[in-house]
């Protein structure tokens, strides 16, 4: 107990303000200062004079706090910034010898990747040799340098922080004799490719199917597209027209009541953090009729046919009644040919008689 009447924990009390900001803050430092005040009243008539100098101070103390409490508010709309992702180590060596050696690197993360380039010295064995490395054909700057010999080797090493799709591209190490070792950095591509296109009819529905090879439990985003190779227009799911399923490494488009204006080409894209792969799918629409065309051809042949039998029996018929009528007729004639000669002959033996 002070000498005043106030308690250690009551004055502690009202000085410690809790620094909520804005006007919550305000209405708490006026509300412990009226109780202080009111607490000061009451016990006027208690205490002596200097007790007024205690009670003044955690007035002060409270006014200061209020003074000093910040009023400034979060803004909803801002947003916080995205943390980036750790990156993993990957690590590729390549010795050469005289050689252009050309590794596939598939990226299906953000990673540091350590590149080693050996070179094998030849019979000069030269006791140092220049040697860069470049992207894309361009040389990196202040990647040049001189390499001394060491175990019958040149060696190069560098390490790139693959943050982003941008950064995805051909690393090379270069040396001074122009053997060199290109790293083609590229997300993983689509083992399967259809070389027919997928097949359905007007007023049906057809599914096109896409799938990556990977790890089971890999999850990736997947976007569908159409169009051609410089101008792809992205589809979203719409329940009368497509309906978009991704699971893991499939995804699958469904087309309801096609039409001649869908067929062309359409594109499964499969997103990793270094970048997306495309999957080209051709839809052909045809009509009902389009498959029957061969067998109407083939029965249209086939009647065709039946004429011209018909007609080359009717005109070989036609010529075996002329051929026989004409038989008959020389026969004929050779009949009354041979009556006219034996009548001509019997004349003549009845003259020779006479």
């Amino acid at each position: 107990m002070r000498p005043d009447g106030i308690t250690n924990t009551e004055m502690s009390h009202d000085v410690t303000v809790k620094p909520d900001g804005g006007r919550a803050g305000a209405r708490s430092c006026a509300a412990a200062a009226e109780r202080s005040a009111r607490r000061s009243r009451g016990r006027r008539m208690k205490t002596m004079p200097a007790s007024w100098k205690l009670l003044l101070l955690p007035t002060l103390l409270l006014m200061t706090s209020c003074g000093r409490t910040d009023t400034k508010t979060l803004d909803p709309t801002q947003t916080p910034p995205a943390s980036v992702p750790p990156l993993a180590d990957l690590k590729r060596e390549v010795v050469l010898k005289s050689e252009n050696v050309t590794e596939n690197i598939e990226l299906r993360q953000l990673v540091r990747l350590f590149l080693e380039c050996s070179l094998t010295a030849d019979q000069n064995k030269l006791p140092n040799m220049t040697a860069f490395w470049s992207r894309d054909g361009q040389e990196i700057p202040d990647s040049r340098l001189t390499v001394a010999l060491e175990k019958e080797q040149y060696g190069i090493q560098r390490l790139f922080n693959i943050t982003s799709e941008e950064k995805v591209g051909t690393y090379s190490c270069v040396f001074e004799n122009k053997v060199r070792a290109d790293f083609v950095l590229a997300t993983p591509r689509f083992r399967e490719k259809r070389d027919k296109p997928v097949v359905s009819y007007v007023h049906d529905f057809v599914v096109l199917p896409c799938k990556m090879e990977g790890s089971e439990n890999e999850s990736l985003t997947w976007l569908w597209f159409k169009g051609n190779e410089t101008h792809k227009e992205r589809i979203s799911a719409q329940p009368d027209r497509f309906e978009i399923r991704s699971q893991n490494l499939t995804s699958r488009l469904k087309l309801i009541n096609l039409t001649f204006a869908d067929a062309g080409f359409y594109y499964c894209a499969a997103v990793y953090a270094v970048g997306s792969t495309m999957n080209p799918i051709k839809l052909k629409v045809i009509t009902f009729w389009e498959p029957l065309k061969p067998f109407i051809a083939i029965l249209i042949a086939v009647v065709l046919l039946v004429v011209v039998i018909f007609l080359c029996e009717k005109q070989q018929s036609k010529k075996k009644v002329t051929e026989g009528n004409e038989e008959n007729v020389d026969q004929n004639n050779i009949k009354l040919q041979e009556e006219e000669k034996g009548a001509e002959e019997g004349s003549s033996m009845r003259h020779r008689k006479v």
